[in-house]
Protein backbone atom coordinates (compact mmCIF):
# COMPACT_ATOMS: atom_id res chain seq x y z
CA UNK A 1 0.00 0.00 0.00
CA UNK A 2 1.28 3.48 -0.87
CA UNK A 3 1.89 5.26 2.40
CA UNK A 4 1.55 8.69 0.74
CA UNK A 5 -1.94 7.90 -0.70
CA UNK A 6 -4.76 9.51 1.26
CA UNK A 7 -7.14 7.11 2.96
CA UNK A 8 -10.87 7.41 2.14
CA UNK A 9 -12.77 9.71 4.42
CA UNK A 10 -16.03 8.68 6.04
CA UNK A 11 -18.62 10.65 8.05
CA UNK A 12 -21.68 9.37 9.82
CA UNK A 13 -24.17 10.90 12.20
CA UNK A 14 -27.80 11.77 13.07
CA UNK A 15 -29.71 14.70 11.69
CA UNK A 16 -32.91 16.48 12.63
CA UNK A 17 -35.52 15.82 9.97
CA UNK A 18 -37.12 19.23 10.59
CA UNK A 19 -33.98 20.96 9.30
CA UNK A 20 -33.56 18.93 6.15
CA UNK A 21 -34.44 20.56 2.85
CA UNK A 22 -38.00 19.54 1.97
CA UNK A 23 -37.05 19.26 -1.69
CA UNK A 24 -34.36 16.72 -0.99
CA UNK A 25 -35.85 14.77 1.88
CA UNK A 26 -39.61 15.41 1.86
CA UNK A 27 -41.66 16.93 4.61
CA UNK A 28 -40.43 17.18 8.17
CA UNK A 29 -41.26 14.58 10.76
CA UNK A 30 -42.09 16.71 13.77
CA UNK A 31 -38.67 16.71 15.39
CA UNK A 32 -37.80 13.05 14.65
CA UNK A 33 -34.22 12.07 13.76
CA UNK A 34 -32.74 10.26 10.78
CA UNK A 35 -29.31 8.74 9.98
CA UNK A 36 -26.79 10.08 7.40
CA UNK A 37 -23.40 8.70 6.31
CA UNK A 38 -20.81 9.80 3.70
CA UNK A 39 -17.76 7.96 2.38
CA UNK A 40 -15.10 9.15 -0.06
CA UNK A 41 -14.44 6.70 -2.86
CA UNK A 42 -10.94 6.05 -4.31
CA UNK A 43 -11.78 8.16 -7.35
CA UNK A 44 -12.33 11.08 -5.01
CA UNK A 45 -16.11 10.83 -5.38
CA UNK A 46 -18.36 10.83 -2.37
CA UNK A 47 -20.97 8.24 -1.57
CA UNK A 48 -23.71 9.82 0.52
CA UNK A 49 -26.35 7.75 2.32
CA UNK A 50 -29.28 9.29 4.21
CA UNK A 51 -31.98 7.26 5.97
CA UNK A 52 -34.96 9.19 7.22
CA UNK A 53 -37.07 8.23 10.23
CA UNK A 54 -39.87 5.65 9.67
CA UNK A 55 -43.15 7.23 8.63
CA UNK A 56 -45.64 7.69 11.45
CA UNK A 57 -49.25 6.54 10.94
CA UNK A 58 -51.79 9.28 10.28
CA UNK A 59 -53.61 10.51 13.42
CA UNK A 60 -56.97 8.97 12.38
CA UNK A 61 -55.77 5.97 10.49
CA UNK A 62 -57.14 2.43 10.61
CA UNK A 63 -54.71 1.42 13.35
CA UNK A 64 -55.92 4.17 15.65
CA UNK A 65 -59.60 3.53 14.90
CA UNK A 66 -59.26 -0.20 15.44
CA UNK A 67 -57.44 0.21 18.76
CA UNK A 68 -59.98 2.81 19.88
CA UNK A 69 -62.88 0.54 18.95
CA UNK A 70 -61.44 -2.45 20.78
CA UNK A 71 -60.75 -0.33 23.87
CA UNK A 72 -64.28 1.11 23.81
CA UNK A 73 -65.81 -2.37 23.49
CA UNK A 74 -63.75 -3.66 26.40
CA UNK A 75 -64.72 -0.70 28.60
CA UNK A 76 -68.40 -1.04 27.59
CA UNK A 77 -68.42 -4.76 28.41
CA UNK A 78 -66.97 -4.11 31.85
CA UNK A 79 -69.44 -1.26 32.43
CA UNK A 80 -72.41 -3.44 31.42
CA UNK A 81 -71.34 -6.25 33.73
CA UNK A 82 -70.84 -3.87 36.65
CA UNK A 83 -74.14 -2.11 35.90
CA UNK A 84 -76.03 -5.41 35.90
CA UNK A 85 -74.49 -6.37 39.21
CA UNK A 86 -75.50 -3.02 40.68
CA UNK A 87 -78.99 -3.04 39.15
CA UNK A 88 -79.88 -6.62 40.09
CA UNK A 89 -80.58 -5.85 43.79
CA UNK A 90 -82.73 -2.88 42.74
CA UNK A 91 -84.72 -5.05 40.33
CA UNK A 92 -85.28 -7.59 43.09
CA UNK A 93 -86.35 -4.79 45.43
CA UNK A 94 -88.82 -3.40 42.88
CA UNK A 95 -90.31 -6.85 42.28
CA UNK A 96 -90.60 -7.52 46.03
CA UNK A 97 -92.27 -4.14 46.59
CA UNK A 98 -94.79 -4.94 43.87
CA UNK A 99 -95.60 -8.34 45.41
CA UNK A 100 -95.88 -6.78 48.86
CA UNK A 101 -98.28 -4.17 47.48
CA UNK A 102 -100.45 -6.96 46.07
CA UNK A 103 -100.58 -8.64 49.47
CA UNK A 104 -98.27 -11.54 48.65
CA UNK A 105 -95.99 -13.17 51.19
CA UNK A 106 -92.33 -12.39 50.47
CA UNK A 107 -89.08 -13.53 52.03
CA UNK A 108 -86.38 -11.24 53.36
CA UNK A 109 -84.26 -9.84 50.56
CA UNK A 110 -80.47 -10.43 50.62
CA UNK A 111 -78.40 -7.30 51.07
CA UNK A 112 -76.07 -6.91 48.09
CA UNK A 113 -74.61 -4.23 45.85
CA UNK A 114 -73.23 -0.78 46.72
CA UNK A 115 -73.68 0.62 50.21
CA UNK A 116 -76.61 2.81 49.13
CA UNK A 117 -78.45 -0.19 47.65
CA UNK A 118 -77.74 -2.30 50.74
CA UNK A 119 -79.12 0.46 52.95
CA UNK A 120 -82.29 0.62 50.85
CA UNK A 121 -82.77 -3.16 50.96
CA UNK A 122 -82.15 -3.16 54.72
CA UNK A 123 -84.81 -0.47 55.21
CA UNK A 124 -87.27 -2.44 53.06
CA UNK A 125 -86.71 -5.63 55.08
CA UNK A 126 -87.22 -3.68 58.29
CA UNK A 127 -90.45 -2.17 56.97
CA UNK A 128 -91.73 -5.61 55.92
CA UNK A 129 -90.99 -7.06 59.35
CA UNK A 130 -92.76 -4.17 61.08
CA UNK A 131 -95.83 -4.46 58.87
CA UNK A 132 -96.08 -8.20 59.45
CA UNK A 133 -95.66 -7.75 63.20
CA UNK A 134 -98.29 -5.00 63.27
CA UNK A 135 -100.83 -7.11 61.37
CA UNK A 136 -100.20 -10.14 63.57
CA UNK A 137 -100.53 -8.13 66.78
CA UNK A 138 -103.73 -6.43 65.62
CA UNK A 139 -105.27 -9.69 64.47
CA UNK A 140 -104.35 -11.45 67.71
CA UNK A 141 -105.88 -8.62 69.75
CA UNK A 142 -109.18 -8.70 67.86
CA UNK A 143 -109.25 -12.49 67.91
CA UNK A 144 -108.91 -12.35 71.69
CA UNK A 145 -111.71 -9.76 71.92
CA UNK A 146 -113.98 -11.86 69.71
CA UNK A 147 -113.26 -14.95 71.79
CA UNK A 148 -113.85 -13.13 75.07
CA UNK A 149 -117.18 -11.72 73.85
CA UNK A 150 -118.59 -15.20 73.33
CA UNK A 151 -118.83 -15.87 77.05
CA UNK A 152 -120.97 -12.83 78.02
CA UNK A 153 -123.09 -13.19 74.86
CA UNK A 154 -123.77 -16.84 75.68
CA UNK A 155 -124.59 -15.91 79.26
CA UNK A 156 -127.01 -13.20 78.12
CA UNK A 157 -128.65 -15.60 75.67
CA UNK A 158 -129.28 -18.10 78.48
CA UNK A 159 -130.80 -15.37 80.60
CA UNK A 160 -132.90 -14.17 77.66
CA UNK A 161 -134.38 -17.65 77.38
CA UNK A 162 -135.81 -17.18 80.89
CA UNK A 163 -137.80 -14.11 79.86
CA UNK A 164 -141.47 -15.05 79.98
CA UNK A 165 -142.73 -12.50 77.46
CA UNK A 166 -142.28 -14.09 74.03
CA UNK A 167 -141.91 -10.82 72.11
CA UNK A 168 -139.29 -9.48 74.50
CA UNK A 169 -137.45 -12.79 74.43
CA UNK A 170 -137.29 -12.73 70.62
CA UNK A 171 -135.98 -9.16 70.61
CA UNK A 172 -133.28 -9.97 73.19
CA UNK A 173 -132.14 -13.08 71.35
CA UNK A 174 -132.21 -11.26 68.01
CA UNK A 175 -130.02 -8.48 69.42
CA UNK A 176 -127.58 -10.99 70.87
CA UNK A 177 -127.41 -12.84 67.56
CA UNK A 178 -126.66 -9.55 65.82
CA UNK A 179 -123.88 -8.83 68.32
CA UNK A 180 -122.43 -12.26 67.68
CA UNK A 181 -122.51 -11.75 63.91
CA UNK A 182 -120.95 -8.30 64.18
CA UNK A 183 -118.10 -9.67 66.28
CA UNK A 184 -117.51 -12.44 63.75
CA UNK A 185 -117.69 -10.01 60.82
CA UNK A 186 -115.26 -7.64 62.52
CA UNK A 187 -112.83 -10.50 63.03
CA UNK A 188 -113.21 -11.56 59.40
CA UNK A 189 -112.66 -7.95 58.29
CA UNK A 190 -109.37 -7.58 60.15
CA UNK A 191 -108.15 -11.01 59.07
CA UNK A 192 -108.25 -9.93 55.44
CA UNK A 193 -104.90 -8.24 56.05
CA UNK A 194 -103.29 -11.58 56.82
CA UNK A 195 -101.38 -13.18 53.94
CA UNK A 196 -101.65 -16.87 54.69
CA UNK A 197 -103.46 -17.80 51.46
CA UNK A 198 -101.13 -18.54 48.57
CA UNK A 199 -101.28 -16.27 45.54
CA UNK A 200 -101.79 -18.11 42.25
CA UNK A 201 -103.09 -17.55 38.74
CA UNK A 202 -106.84 -18.04 38.36
CA UNK A 203 -109.41 -17.43 35.65
CA UNK A 204 -111.20 -14.28 36.82
CA UNK A 205 -114.24 -14.91 34.64
CA UNK A 206 -114.70 -18.43 36.00
CA UNK A 207 -114.40 -17.13 39.57
CA UNK A 208 -116.97 -14.33 39.11
CA UNK A 209 -119.32 -16.54 37.11
CA UNK A 210 -119.34 -19.19 39.83
CA UNK A 211 -120.15 -16.54 42.46
CA UNK A 212 -122.95 -15.16 40.29
CA UNK A 213 -124.33 -18.67 39.74
CA UNK A 214 -124.55 -19.23 43.50
CA UNK A 215 -126.41 -15.93 43.95
CA UNK A 216 -128.75 -16.70 41.05
CA UNK A 217 -129.72 -19.90 42.87
CA UNK A 218 -130.68 -17.68 45.82
CA UNK A 219 -133.01 -15.63 43.63
CA UNK A 220 -130.80 -12.74 42.45
CA UNK A 221 -130.87 -11.54 38.84
CA UNK A 222 -127.20 -11.46 37.80
CA UNK A 223 -125.55 -11.72 34.37
CA UNK A 224 -121.85 -12.18 33.59
CA UNK A 225 -121.01 -11.99 29.84
CA UNK A 226 -118.22 -14.37 28.83
CA UNK A 227 -115.06 -12.47 27.76
CA UNK A 228 -112.99 -15.63 27.41
CA UNK A 229 -110.16 -16.76 29.63
CA UNK A 230 -108.90 -13.91 31.83
CA UNK A 231 -105.96 -14.77 34.08
CA UNK A 232 -105.09 -12.80 37.20
CA UNK A 233 -102.72 -13.40 40.11
CA UNK A 234 -104.73 -13.36 43.33
CA UNK A 235 -105.68 -15.17 46.51
CA UNK A 236 -108.75 -17.01 45.21
CA UNK A 237 -110.72 -17.42 48.44
CA UNK A 238 -110.32 -13.77 49.39
CA UNK A 239 -111.09 -12.53 45.87
CA UNK A 240 -114.17 -14.73 45.71
CA UNK A 241 -115.42 -13.19 48.92
CA UNK A 242 -114.84 -9.66 47.61
CA UNK A 243 -116.88 -10.25 44.45
CA UNK A 244 -119.57 -12.09 46.37
CA UNK A 245 -120.01 -9.02 48.58
CA UNK A 246 -120.18 -6.73 45.54
CA UNK A 247 -122.54 -8.91 43.52
CA UNK A 248 -124.74 -9.64 46.51
CA UNK A 249 -124.99 -5.93 47.24
CA UNK A 250 -125.94 -5.27 43.61
CA UNK A 251 -128.45 -8.12 43.61
CA UNK A 252 -130.17 -7.01 46.81
CA UNK A 253 -130.32 -3.25 46.20
CA UNK A 254 -130.11 -3.11 42.42
CA UNK A 255 -132.86 -5.54 41.38
CA UNK A 256 -130.90 -6.59 38.27
CA UNK A 257 -127.12 -6.50 37.81
CA UNK A 258 -124.46 -7.22 35.18
CA UNK A 259 -120.73 -7.80 35.68
CA UNK A 260 -118.45 -7.18 32.68
CA UNK A 261 -114.71 -7.92 32.51
CA UNK A 262 -112.42 -5.90 30.25
CA UNK A 263 -108.74 -5.08 29.79
CA UNK A 264 -107.59 -1.48 29.93
CA UNK A 265 -103.95 -0.31 29.63
CA UNK A 266 -102.50 -3.47 31.14
CA UNK A 267 -105.09 -3.61 33.91
CA UNK A 268 -108.24 -5.64 34.40
CA UNK A 269 -111.52 -3.88 35.03
CA UNK A 270 -114.64 -5.53 36.36
CA UNK A 271 -117.64 -3.22 35.97
CA UNK A 272 -120.71 -4.21 38.00
CA UNK A 273 -123.81 -2.21 37.06
CA UNK A 274 -127.25 -2.50 38.60
CA UNK A 275 -130.67 -0.94 37.98
CA UNK A 276 -131.41 0.09 41.54
CA UNK A 277 -131.89 3.50 43.15
CA UNK A 278 -128.16 4.23 43.44
CA UNK A 279 -126.45 6.00 46.34
CA UNK A 280 -126.48 9.71 47.23
CA UNK A 281 -123.31 11.37 45.92
CA UNK A 282 -122.27 12.40 49.43
CA UNK A 283 -122.19 8.76 50.56
CA UNK A 284 -120.35 7.12 47.62
CA UNK A 285 -117.12 7.01 49.62
CA UNK A 286 -118.62 6.76 53.07
CA UNK A 287 -120.24 3.38 52.39
CA UNK A 288 -116.75 1.82 52.35
CA UNK A 289 -116.26 2.65 56.02
CA UNK A 290 -116.77 -0.30 58.41
CA UNK A 291 -120.27 -0.61 59.94
CA UNK A 292 -121.69 2.21 57.79
CA UNK A 293 -125.10 1.32 56.36
CA UNK A 294 -127.45 3.57 54.44
CA UNK A 295 -130.29 1.13 55.17
CA UNK A 296 -131.09 1.59 58.85
CA UNK A 297 -132.72 -1.74 59.61
CA UNK A 298 -130.85 -4.40 61.56
CA UNK A 299 -131.93 -7.15 59.16
CA UNK A 300 -129.14 -9.20 57.67
CA UNK A 301 -131.22 -9.52 54.49
CA UNK A 302 -131.34 -5.76 53.88
CA UNK A 303 -128.85 -3.71 55.85
CA UNK A 304 -126.40 -6.32 57.08
CA UNK A 305 -123.61 -5.34 59.43
CA UNK A 306 -122.17 -2.69 57.12
CA UNK A 307 -118.93 -4.56 56.41
CA UNK A 308 -119.51 -5.99 52.93
CA UNK A 309 -118.12 -3.10 50.88
CA UNK A 310 -115.38 -2.41 53.43
CA UNK A 311 -114.18 -6.01 53.23
CA UNK A 312 -114.40 -6.00 49.42
CA UNK A 313 -112.28 -2.86 49.11
CA UNK A 314 -109.76 -4.16 51.65
CA UNK A 315 -109.33 -7.36 49.67
CA UNK A 316 -109.06 -5.62 46.30
CA UNK A 317 -106.60 -3.03 47.60
CA UNK A 318 -104.61 -5.86 49.16
CA UNK A 319 -104.19 -7.18 45.59
CA UNK A 320 -102.91 -3.82 44.32
CA UNK A 321 -106.28 -2.71 42.93
CA UNK A 322 -109.16 -0.46 43.91
CA UNK A 323 -112.96 -0.12 43.90
CA UNK A 324 -114.78 3.03 42.83
CA UNK A 325 -118.53 3.64 43.04
CA UNK A 326 -120.51 6.03 40.85
CA UNK A 327 -124.14 6.59 39.97
CA UNK A 328 -125.20 5.82 36.42
CA UNK A 329 -126.82 8.56 34.36
CA UNK A 330 -129.65 6.20 33.40
CA UNK A 331 -130.16 5.15 37.01
CA UNK A 332 -128.54 2.59 39.25
CA UNK A 333 -125.05 2.13 40.64
CA UNK A 334 -121.78 1.26 38.92
CA UNK A 335 -118.94 -0.39 40.85
CA UNK A 336 -115.63 -0.48 38.98
CA UNK A 337 -113.01 -2.92 40.26
CA UNK A 338 -109.48 -2.36 38.92
CA UNK A 339 -106.87 -5.10 39.27
CA UNK A 340 -103.31 -5.51 38.00
CA UNK A 341 -103.12 -7.52 34.78
CA UNK A 342 -101.73 -11.04 34.50
CA UNK A 343 -98.24 -9.54 34.10
CA UNK A 344 -98.48 -8.02 37.55
CA UNK A 345 -98.42 -4.47 36.26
Amino acid sequence: MDANRAAPLAFAGLFDADHVDDHDHGQGHGGSHGFAASAQLPNELWLNVAVGPPPTPPPWGWTFLLSFLLSALAVAAVAVLMGRQIAKPMRNLAAAAGRLGRGEEIDELPEAGPIEVRSTVRAFNLMRDRLDRYVRDRTAMLAAISHDLRTPITSLRLQAELVEDGESRRRFIGTLDEMQRMAEDALAFIREDMRQEETRMVDLYALIDSVAADLVDLGHDLTVPDPGRVLVACRPVAMRRAFRNLLENAGIHGVRATARIARDDGHLRVVIEDEGPGIPEAHLERVFEPFVRLEESRSRHTGGAGLGLAIARTIVRGHGGNIVLENRAEGGLRATVTLPGDDGS
